[in-house]
């Protein structure tokens, strides 16, 4: 679990993600980039209904997960993953594993959550495999989703895991 303390950390390893794969993400790298040290801290720390989770490789940030349960009444049995990435330097040594593992353990611990969305764009086939792997299932493609100012258009796959109906 990463809190306002790693704001920095956070930042550093954010800003990488977004250069280094924009096709992965909403956010670019250019919004993230004029954000103040104390709104990224903001948004990390711990709250009852958020958290941000972080792999390390040895004493060095290496993956990010945030997770966040819905707020409104008619949505609060559903949680959602976002700003999943992992540095390239650390892949295929479980940090995604990891993080999924987290997430999804406190997803369960949220009293009334019965399931877990997130959405990945069409280029990210290895984090769909990750997702998958955890038990995640496509129920929808939406075309024309993303378009990344340069003229390309990317669809983005939605994925929900029921969690009543999954493994651990």
């Amino acid at each position: 679990m990463l809190t306002a303390e790693d704001a920095a950390a956070y930042r550093e390893v954010r800003l990488a993600a977004l250069h280094h794969d924009p096709d992965a993400f909403i956010t670019t790298a250019a919004e993230f980039e004029v954000r103040t040290a104390e709104s990224v801290a903001t948004q990390i720390a711990p709250r009852q209904t958020f958290i941000a989770f972080g792999a390390f490789v040895g004493n060095e940030l290496m993956g990010l997960l945030s997770l966040g349960r819905e707020e409104r009444p008619r949505l609060k049995h559903r949680a959602n993953i976002f700003g999943v990435s992992v540095s390239p330097q650390a892949r295929s040594q479980g940090c995604g594993d990891a993080l999924m593992r987290a997430a999804l353990a406190h997803a369960r611990g949220w009293d009334g959550v019965t399931s877990v969305h997130l959405s990945v764009t069409e280029t990210q086939t290895a984090a769909r495999r990750l997702y998958e792997r955890h038990g995640f299932r496509v129920w929808g493609t939406q075309p024309d989703a993303v378009r990344n100012g340069a003229g390309r258009i990317l669809a983005e796959h939605h994925l929900c895991l029921l969690l009543d109906q999954s493994m651990s």
